[in-house]
């Protein structure tokens, strides 16, 4: 039961946070990326289309999630190779 719950909270804040985003297209006020991707990576794990779309964004953008199995490069990981 509190799955159910949970999965319903996280759906619900997902399509919220898209439409702010997409409000936020309409209106130069309110930051419309981070609304767009907080919504994409709650509701990926739900929906197969959004998580296509997560993707994209992605590699169009250059954006990309942190891994908790890999740790983050810094410039001077990079300099020292």
């Amino acid at each position: 039961m509190t799955q159910h719950i949970l999965r319903a909270g996280k759906i619900s804040l997902g399509v919220l946070l898209l439409i702010l985003g997409v409000i936020g297209l309409l209106l130069p006020v309110i930051p419309q990326i981070p609304f767009l991707i907080g919504g994409l990576t709650l509701l990926s794990s739900e929906n197969r289309h959004c998580k296509a779309l997560l993707d994209y964004v992605e590699k169009r953008v250059g954006w990309r999630r942190s891994n908790p199995q890999e740790p983050a490069r810094t410039e001077t990981d990079d300099v020292r190779r």
